[in-house]
């Protein structure tokens, strides 16, 4: 994101002035307002990313005015500045929404540093509210359907873009949980088969025994407890798309008997010798490289080779950290409305836990946690570092009000920075997401040392 918008509001014209300057040699695109009445006539022009507003000012405080952005549901986030700050402020403040309380005087590199958060999650916001406008308008393009932003996921969409309307049989590459299925539908969807029949088969959930007559079909009388004619799979997706899921884990006598019906486009039924002409697409998908595979003996070559016409591959999710919280709040939202619950607000610690869990169950463990979050029946299923086994660990609580409460929490968060770090203060300045001079000062101020 280029040049993010602040918009400065405080009654004092040198502060505005001073704050205008410095930010914009941050890096950001700057408005003034010297009252709150004049912030929220220039909202709509302005659309700022981050409202940076002083708390006392004549007339409407900063405090209403976040009362107030809050009411227009905007995508902006607020950050209030007061030298007269105590706590009830702050904890006030950030209940209504604030994403941050800082009280003069204040570090410059510290302000900027909140800033650029706050208005990272103001875009994510902007980019939130109009993935929601889609889906409610029942839009049924591919970026609805395969949702991120990552270059991953462009290249995806391009891909299904192309594939979708070329007759070609595809082979999808991915680890369990990356959405292979929702990818072959997508296939189908937007090809010229879409009002034909999609039929999807897990291969590994077919007993061997039964696979045949499951993906071709069987006449009545044909083996034991063949009662009735049955249209096998490749039969019933006739003109539409045959998904052959898990393909890996087909006996190699079946691969053999699925390599001829691919190649001359007919199926016989079990215990028939009518060929049944079919108009079908294949899709594969395989957790595993079936090329690899095929070099081990465990998959027939010349199916891997007859099926090799176009490989769409599958980046798991740890690969695309930036789409984390942006499916999250899509799933979120979906479990919500599926529960009739209102979506939970993601606090800082759990968009932390989003961008740093590994995923191994990719989007589908997502989109568990998002069901999970969602319903929320105690105060644990609120905790994204609970429900991904990623909590941070138990600090000792410390005797007395809040402010010493919250310096030994910082105290031990540093503490433990350092230790994982090995005492070097920029990696820790790093992995806690503050200029290295601010975690300097905080050791400095909470007496913490190497």
């Amino acid at each position: 994101m280029t040049e993010p918008t602040v918009l400065i509001v405080d009654d004092e014209e040198m502060i505005r002035t001073a704050l205008e300057q410095w930010l914009r040699l941050s890096g950001f695109a700057t408005h003034v307002a010297d009252s709150a009445t004049a912030a929220l006539e220039k909202l709509d022009a302005v659309a700022p990313h981050v409202i940076l507003s002083d708390v006392r000012m004549p007339g409407l405080s900063g405090l209403d005015l976040l009362r107030k952005v809050r009411e227009r549901m905007l995508p902006a986030e607020v950050i209030l500045i007061t030298g007269h700050g105590d706590v009830p402020m702050a904890v006030e403040a950030m209940r209504q929404g604030a994403f941050d309380f800082l009280q003069k005087p204040y570090v410059p590199d510290e302000l900027v540093a909140s800033l650029r958060r706050a208005s990272e999650q103001a875009a994510l916001k902007r980019e939130i509210a109009d993935l929601r406008r889609r889906l409610d308008g029942g839009e049924t393009e591919l970026a609805a359907r395969l949702v991120g932003n990552s270059s991953a996921m462009e290249r995806l969409r391009n891909a299904v873009r192309e594939l979708a309307q070329i007759p070609t049989d595809v082979i999808i590459l991915g680890e369990t949980g990356t959405g292979k299925e929702v990818v072959a539908r997508c296939l189908h969807d937007f090809s010229s088969r879409a009002k034909a029949p999609f039929v999807a088969v897990n291969c590994a959930a077919i007993p061997s025994e039964l696979i045949e007559s499951e993906l071709f079909g069987h006449e009545a009388g044909a083996f034991t407890g063949a009662g009735t004619q049955r249209v096998g799979k490749f039969e019933y997706a006739n003109g539409g798309t045959l998904l052959l899921d898990e393909i890996e884990s087909m006996p190699l006598l079946a691969q053999a008997k699925v390599l001829r019906v691919i190649q001359e486009r007919v199926v016989e039924r079990v215990g028939s010798n009518k060929q049944i002409p079919l108009d079908v697409r294949i899709i594969a998908a395989s957790k595993v490289d079936l090329g690899a595979e095929s070099n081990e003996g465990r998959f027939r070559a010349d199916l891997y080779y007859r099926l090799n016409l176009a490989t769409i591959a599958l980046a798991p999710l740890r690969e695309r950290g930036e789409d984390c919280i942006l499916l999250f709040h899509h799933f979120l939202g979906e479990a919500a409305r599926r529960f009739g619950r209102p979506a939970p607000q993601l606090h800082p610690a759990d968009t932390q836990a989003l961008v740093h869990h590994h995923w191994p169950g990719n989007v589908r463990e997502l989109k568990a946690a998002a069901d999970r979050f969602a319903i929320g029946l105690d105060a644990t299923g609120r905790s994204l570092g609970v429900i991904l086994g990623s909590a941070a660990p138990d600090i000792p609580m410390s005797e007395g009000g809040l402010n010493e409460r919250v310096a030994a929490f910082e105290r031990h968060l540093i503490e433990d920075a350092l230790t994982r770090n090995n005492d070097s203060i920029a990696a820790a300045a790093e992995a806690l997401q503050v200029p290295r001079r601010t975690l300097s000062e905080k050791m400095s101020r909470l007496g913490v040392r190497r």
